[in-house]
């Protein structure tokens, strides 16, 4: 009798420990969604801003944001990446001597308006050209992904000698190809001189383009009929904006100032539309200090702020309504920049058919964006 018990309670644990089993395989434990990897793009600009550059410097800042949009039509394995640019200036008197004459404006960022606002912060005066100092600077001060799928590059600018100073081009060139970043030079002049002043050689040995600019040009865009209406969408959407937090007055104010930065150049430059183009875009990102973006990155609980780290409006609301309202502020914006991404495909489609009646010009912008979409080609980028 003894036994017979025993035994029934060995099968009742058998049968209990089977039962266990087999729920937990029609149920497994739930894991957490793993994020779709975002392909990278990161882009180090090198700016000559000494007492001859100013012209470089008013296209480097019409130009920014047709740059950045190009990347927002390209895609790797059907992701778009996430865009990261960094700058650089170098060759004034009034940097540092012992520096080489070097100064890191900004270290790689998706911050394009503090970017933009650096750019128009520039200024130019005499000084010594040490572009062989400045990549080696970029190559290693910067953090570059490891990742041999990234698109890595530098775009160095300048009219001077290429071997000015006292670190050998070529030993900064070859340090910046190991690490994959390739080396793209832009001669600011004649292109006979700069090769005879080495910068093809440069490019030649990290991989990279030789491209030359006429850097006094004035950028010149082709007006399209939606330019009006993309510009009114990229004012418009600064609504959707919620600052928050210690950030959000000063990154609210850089956002209208490079708004107005870039609607006080040449109406002919384009740049106000693209710039409209390049918020509505996914690297247009801003969750330091907007709510809209940090909630969809899930880097701020908008239920769990305190009052005064909320926008104005909303220090009165409880928790579900403070919700609603970030998620009907992402919804406008959501709509308008679906807009503004309607134009401006019907956009390109008008400046694609006029650039046939036109010649090309070598202007800062035409010769990146020529540069960046064959050499991110071999990184299995491909462009609409």
């Amino acid at each position: 009798m003894k036994t017979k018990t025993s035994l029934s309670r060995l099968f009742a644990v058998i049968t209990t420990c089977a039962l266990i089993s087999f729920a937990n395989a029609k149920e497994p434990a739930t894991t957490p969604a793993k994020e779709t990897k975002k392909p990278l793009v990161q882009i180090a600009i090198l700016l000559d801003t000494s007492g001859s550059m100013d012209g470089l410097i008013e296209q480097a800042k019409s130009q920014l944001w047709r740059i950045v949009n190009e990347f927002a039509k390209a895609k790797q394995d059907g992701v778009t990446p996430e865009v990261q640019v960094a700058l650089y200036e170098y060759g004034k008197t009034s940097l540092r001597a012992d520096q080489g004459w070097v100064r890191q404006i900004q270290p790689l960022s998706t911050d394009l308006d503090k970017i933009s606002e650096e750019l128009f912060a520039l200024r130019t005066n005499g000084g010594e050209e040490y572009c062989g100092w400045v990549i080696k600077t970029a190559v290693a001060d910067l953090a570059w992904s490891p990742a041999t799928d990234a698109y890595k590059a530098i775009f160095i600018a300048g009219n001077e000698p290429f071997t000015q100073g006292p670190v050998n081009y070529a030993k900064s060139c070859k340090a910046a190809i190991t690490k994959g970043i390739i080396v793209n030079t832009i001669h600011c002049g004649a292109e006979a001189e700069g090769i005879n002043t080495k910068w093809k050689a440069g490019a030649d040995l990290a991989d990279g383009k030789y491209l030359v600019i006429d850097q006094n040009r004035a950028v010149v865009s082709i007006t399209a009929p939606q330019d009006k209406e993309i510009a009114k969408l990229g004012v418009a959407l600064n609504k959707t904006y919620l600052a928050y937090g210690v950030d959000g007055r000063l990154g609210a104010g850089r956002q209208e100032a490079q708004d107005a930065n870039v609607a006080s150049l040449a109406p002919t430059s384009g740049a106000v539309a693209q710039r409209a183009v390049a918020k509505a875009s996914s690297n247009y990102r801003n969750s330091s200090w907007d709510l809209v973006d940090a909630v969809k990155e899930q880097k701020a609980d908008v239920t769990k702020l305190k009052t005064e780290d909320l926008p104005a409006e909303m220090q009165k609301m409880n928790a579900d309504e403070r919700k609603a309202y970030v998620e009907k502020n992402a919804k406008e914006r959501a709509e308008m920049q679906s807009k503004i991404a309607t134009l401006n495909g019907e956009r390109d489609k008008y400046v694609a058919a006029r650039m046939k009646e036109v010649a090309g010009t070598n202007t800062l912008d035409a010769v990146v964006i020529s540069a960046v979409r064959e050499q991110s080609a071999k990184r299995n980028f491909k462009f609409e």
